[in-house]
């Protein structure tokens, strides 16, 4: 089993929105069984919250599903429950470096910043950012199955 773990800021909008993409993605390629998928933010300031409402209008609008989401801060021990740390930018990058001290697990989506919506407004942006990085990623770990 692939265990990916996707990490923004506060687990309310990027990274969920990349954990249930890619779950999406998987169930329609028949491989759910070949991943486990979830989340983390590096900052506990929206520990315990649903995804941001803009984040979930953006998915229904994109035919995807989700479940009841509550933001979880990333921890040291997810450090071995995990294969993959997928970073949206390099902010996240800096705030997993304070709470692993080993980053071989720890990547960036995409070769750029994912634009945070919850700043930005722009959840179209972010969606196809998201979409792009997650097919790519999709496309890398299928050679590990």
């Amino acid at each position: 089993m692939i265990r990916v773990c996707f990490v923004c800021l506060g687990n309310i909008c990027r990274s969920p929105m990349a954990e249930f993409i890619m779950k999406d993605k998987v169930n329609n390629l028949g491989l759910d069984d070949y991943f486990l998928i979830e989340s983390r933010g590096t900052s506990s300031e929206e520990e315990g919250n649903d995804i941001y409402l803009p984040a979930k209008r953006m998915l229904d609008s994109r035919g995807i599903s989700y479940t009841k989401h509550c933001a979880r801060k990333l921890e040291e021990a997810d450090i071995d429950k995990f294969d993959y740390f997928i970073c949206m930018e390099k902010a996240n990058l800096r705030g997993v470096s304070y709470i692993f001290d080993d980053l071989d697990k720890v990547f960036m989506l995409l070769d750029k910043d994912i634009t945070d919506p919850w700043y930005s407004g722009d959840f179209s942006k972010t969606y196809n950012d998201l979409d792009l990085g997650i097919d790519l990623l999709i496309e890398r770990l299928r050679k590990q199955i």
